[in-house]
């Protein structure tokens, strides 16, 4: 009989972790090649094994409760350490490979749409990507380049500025079908989605900065839904389950491919994200290997960032 103590089953930490990721049992099966069932079966089976409940299932949505949030943070460093020490010890990261270290949210919401472009235009160059939000070194941890979202002064002296950010509600198109967003007191009739910012690292991704910034009175909404991750609360917007803020530019793809929309006039209320930016760092021992020049000349053109 298995242990609350013993190490569960690396399937069912990989099964919960996508499904955590996409907060969906079906995204999550499509990308691990398993059926929305089996999916379900495998968290069932880890919350049996913990004892206890790592999602809360509605009828239209499935949510992280707290204790499933806490497990996801370290399920998925875990897995990235992993994945991170599998690569290194088969080699990968010889000529022709590119490391790129970046935040969480900027890989899964900016940096990975883009790459099947650049996969595209450069078959030959292989690309790894390190998402982590912890500010890694560049020598220590033999990375290539990095993408550090960080005030000028934490960036580095050789680093190049990519763009700036600023915060704007967003939501889907189908959920503005069924509710009119005119103007910021309409926000009383729809959820919040809020990203948790346990650390406080990023407040002005929290509504009642934007609320204040745009000088208006705030409100909760109809409801309120909190995630871990900023791309939690990205998907959560995209599924209809509420009005988020969306960093632009870092959902431009979503608001291009109408996943999301921009309701209220964005040069209006679009408020500015403190004075953090993307900042593009390259190590020096790699700045001239062919392939990471091809990179970041691809990097600032979709960045529209001035070349070197």
């Amino acid at each position: 009989m298995t242990k609350r103590r013993d190490l569960p089953d690396l399937d069912l930490l990989k099964g919960f972790e996508a499904a955590a990721r996409h907060l969906s049992f079906t995204r999550a099966g499509a990308e691990l090649h398993l059926t929305q069932s089996a999916i379900s079966r495998q968290v069932q089976a880890l919350e049996e094994q913990l004892g206890v409940a790592l999602f809360e299932r509605r009828t239209r949505a499935l949510l992280l409760t707290e204790a499933g949030q806490r497990y996801q943070r370290a399920v998925a460093d875990a897995l990235a350490r992993l994945r991170d020490a599998g690569a290194r010890l088969a080699g990968d990261g010889g000529a022709g490979t590119l490391t790129v270290a970046t935040t969480v949210s900027f890989a899964a919401l900016w940096l990975v749409p883009r790459l099947a472009d650049f996969q595209r235009r450069h078959p030959d160059v292989s690309v790894r990507i390190v998402a982590d939000n912890a500010l890694q070194d560049l020598q220590r941890d033999r990375l290539d380049i990095a993408i550090r979202y960080v005030m000028q002064a934490r960036a580095g002296g050789a680093a190049v500025k990519l763009f700036g950010e600023r915060v704007v509600p967003v939501a889907s198109p189908r959920l503005l079908e069924r509710a009119p967003l005119a103007q910021p007191a309409d926000l009383a009739n729809f959820v919040l989605l809020h990203y948790e910012d346990i650390e406080s690292q990023a407040p002005w991704l929290s509504w009642n900065v934007w609320f204040e910034v745009m000088q208006m009175p705030p409100t909760s909404g109809a409801g309120a839904l909190r995630f871990s991750h900023y791309d939690q609360v990205i998907r959560a917007a995209i599924e209809g389950q509420g009005v988020a803020l969306g960093r632009v530019p870092l959902v431009n793809e979503q608001i291009r491919s109408g996943e999301l929309a921009t309701p209220l006039k964005a040069s209006r209320y679009a408020a500015p994200a403190a004075d953090r930016a993307y900042w593009l760092a390259v190590a020096p021992r790699s700045a001239a290997r062919p392939e990471v020049v091809t990179f970041v000349t691809w990097l600032r053109d979709h960045a529209g960032a001035p070349r070197a």
